[in-house]
C-alpha cells in the first residue's frame, strides 16, 4: 500500500431512472462479473414491488432502509503490549454508507424469497421498518462497541 497519499475518490454518475448517486453506489455493489444492466433489473425491479406493495416513493423507503442500518460505532483490533482490543471507534459517514450498502445486499442474497429482486425488496422494507436482519446487524455492532468502551482510550 502506497503511503505517498490517499487515493482520490471518484465521482460516482447518478444512476439512469432516478438521478440518485447513492442508488448508483447500490447498484454497483449489487454487480456481479461487470453485468451492470442485470444488477439495473433487479434493483428496479425490487423498487416496482416495494411501490405495489406499500404504495409509498421507493427511493424514499430505499433512503430511510439505508439510513436504519448506517452504523454510527465500530470495533477495530488494535494490538497492545502482546494483547488485542477491540477497541470502539465512530464510523465515518461514507465508511457507514458502504457498510450499510454491503450489509443490506449480503444479507438478502442469503434471504429464502425466489428471486434476487424479491428477496432486496423484502430486506429493504424490513429495513426501513427498522426490523430485519440487517438492522440487527447494526444494533449487534453498536452493542460490541458499547461492550468494550472500557478500551476507547486505546483509540488511535
Amino acid at each position: 500500500m502506497s503511503r505517498r497519499h490517499a487515493a482520490e475518490k471518484r465521482p460516482v454518475t447518478p444512476d439512469a431512472k432516478f438521478g440518485d448517486p447513492v442508488l448508483a453506489k447500490f447498484v454497483n455493489v449489487l454487480m456481479i462479473d461487470g453485468k451492470k444492466s442485470v444488477a439495473e433489473g433487479i434493483v428496479y425491479g425490487a423498487f416496482d414491488i416495494i411501490q405495489e406493495k406499500t404504495g409509498q416513493e421507493p427511493l424514499k423507503v430505499f433512503h430511510e432502509a439505508l439510513d436504519n442500518v448506517k452504523p454510527s460505532v465500530e470495533v477495530r483490533s488494535r494490538r497492545v503490549g502482546g494483547a488485542t482490543y477491540q477497541v470502539p471507534i465512530e464510523v465515518r459517514s461514507s465508511r457507514s454508507q458502504a457498510l450499510a450498502l454491503r450489509w443490506l445486499i449480503g444479507i438478502a442474497r442469503g434471504r429464502s424469497e425466489n428471486t434476487m429482486t424479491g428477496r432486496l425488496s423484502a430486506e429493504l422494507l424490513d429495513a426501513a421498518s427498522n426490523r430485519g436482519a440487517t438492522v440487527k446487524k447494526r444494533e449487534d455492532t453498536h452493542k460490541m462497541a458499547e461492550a468494550n468502551k472500557a478500551f476507547s482510550h486505546y483509540r488511535w
